[in-house]
């Protein structure tokens, strides 16, 4: 684990928040993560459908998912191969899947921005835990052959996968610039 202190308030976690793109072999246990997972449950849920899953992909598994990524994309060779390297980034992966369950009152849409909700609560609690997360998206989270190593079913939504491994070196300065909030914030 890394040096990273933990946060005093919420605010403090926020402002503190980074995305890690190099991190190294390090990573937090099952037995460590089930506590985040339990804390994440907390998101703002309408009508409390829990319309979300985590996976883990460690070792082989990232290597399963790296050929996925490879035949999506009809690539061989050395294309193949660097595409198909680009899961072993990080020792963990957290895949986070919307799982959209029936409702009348809660719209699809709304069911995934709640399992969003829980993608970014959870790269807050690994970073506050002292690991450097990175969530990572793209073309491939609608792939056919992804979709079939995660074992999607016709009502889930692959949102994307948190990258997590410990602090190289901890980073000062960096990471996002703050906006400016007059230009976010208006009055009706």
């Amino acid at each position: 684990m890394s040096t990273v202190g933990p946060a005093t308030s919420a605010y403090e976690a926020v402002l503190a928040r980074r995305s890690y793109s190099k991190v190294t072999d390090d990573a937090p246990s099952r037995d460590e993560l089930l506590p985040l997972v339990a804390a994440v449950s907390r998101v703002a849920d309408h009508s409390n459908l829990n319309p979300w899953r985590l996976v883990e992909l460690r070792g082989q598994a990232r290597e399963q998912l790296g050929r996925a990524f490879a035949k999506d994309a009809k690539l061989t060779g050395h294309a193949a191969d660097k595409l198909a390297a680009k899961p072993l980034r990080a020792p963990l992966l957290i895949a986070v899947i919307a799982v959209r369950r029936p409702s009348e009152k809660v719209p699809k849409w709304e069911q995934d921005a709640t399992a969003a909700g829980v993608a970014h609560l959870l790269s807050l609690l690994l970073h506050e835990s002292g690991w450097g997360v990175m969530w990572r998206t793209g073309s491939h989270t609608r792939s056919k052959a992804v979709a079939k190593v995660h074992g999607l079913a016709s009502n889930e939504r692959l949102l994307g996968w948190l990258y997590v491994g410990g602090i190289a070196q901890p980073q000062t300065g960096g990471g996002k610039r703050p906006v400016d909030p007059e230009q976010f914030l208006s009055a009706l």
